[in-house]
């Protein structure tokens, strides 16, 4: 299915949403020297309804998966569609077992095989186009999307610095859709480079995994930018303040929304932290 329909799924499934108070003050200081802003997307750039990409059986929706495939022409026969989740569920477990084999610690799924190997046995099995459309639509079903409030503004300032930005995120080939679907301009135009955009399912290996943030420090190296020149800006300690860190970016906690802040029981003033905490993605116009 063409891009420009995928947006207007995920438009059509989606409605505005606004942050959920968080018990954590912000902690702003310049830091110089900065040339580039790296983000996480889900939780960070963009609210989250389940707080984080939901590939996790705790977030499975219910009659969201059978909505979405009846929504989309695919017919389940008589009994198929009980436990359907669990199956699909099962699927992505399987394929992360694989990977842990191959020596992968954080393996990540390319969802569109799972939903292959899901429903491929299904008489009139949906083509290519259909089964990215119930992929789309089970996600927004299941967690749905609203960006953050100073999104654009943020990104717009950023660009017109000249500073390069990227994205370091656990993803599926939806995610970088939302940004034409929900923020009206693709990434290009808001200024992200391509080459700092690194997405979970391209290297099937997601986050904390070193593995993407050196990936992003190689792209930024092309542009003559070092780690410690770039500012990663994520919600969660473990997947996103300390690995980048390891890899030696500047890092900024994103503490904008209850849903998805994920701590993992630090402390401001306990060590290992962020070298800043925002509560909004405008207090990054106070760092940078």
């Amino acid at each position: 299915m063409s891009e420009s329909n995928l947006e207007q799924i995920i438009r059509d499934h989606s409605r505005p949403l606004e942050p959920e108070p968080v018990d954590l003050e912000a902690r702003l200081e310049r830091i110089p020297g900065l040339k580039a802003v790296l983000f996480d997307v889900y939780g960070t750039l963009f609210i989250s309804g389940s707080g984080d990409i939901s590939l996790a059986e705790e977030q499975c929706g219910g009659g969201a998966m059978v909505a979405a495939l009846a929504g989309h022409g695919v017919t389940l026969p008589a009994g198929e569609e009980v436990g359907i989740e669990e199956r699909f569920f099962g699927l992505i477990r399987g394929a992360h077992a694989r990977r842990v084999r191959e020596g992968i610690e954080f393996p990540e799924v390319e969802i569109r095989e799972i939903w292959r190997e899901l429903v491929g046995a299904v008489e009139d099995a949906p083509g290519e186009e259909a089964l990215e459309a119930v992929a789309v639509e089970y996600e927004c079903r299941v967690n749905p999307v609203w960006p953050m409030p100073g999104l654009e503004e943020v990104l717009e300032e950023f660009s017109g610095r000249g500073l390069a930005l990227g994205i370091v995120s656990n993803s599926q080939f939806y995610t970088p859709l939302l940004f034409p679907a929900l923020a009206g301009k693709v990434l290009g135009s808001l200024g992200f480079s391509e080459d700092l955009c690194v997405w979970s399912y391209r290297l099937l290996e997601g986050k904390p995994a070193r593995g993407l943030y050196e990936c992003a420090a190689g792209a930024l190296e092309g542009k003559g930018i070092s780690p410690g020149e770039a500012l990663y800006v994520g919600n969660d300690m473990v997947k996103d303040v300390r690995p980048a860190a390891e890899i030696g970016f500047r890092t900024a906690l994103f503490a904008g929304d209850g849903r998805s802040l994920r701590t993992h029981g630090w402390k401001p003033g306990a060590g290992g932290g962020p070298d800043v905490v925002v509560t909004g993605l405008r207090q990054l116009l106070e760092v940078v």
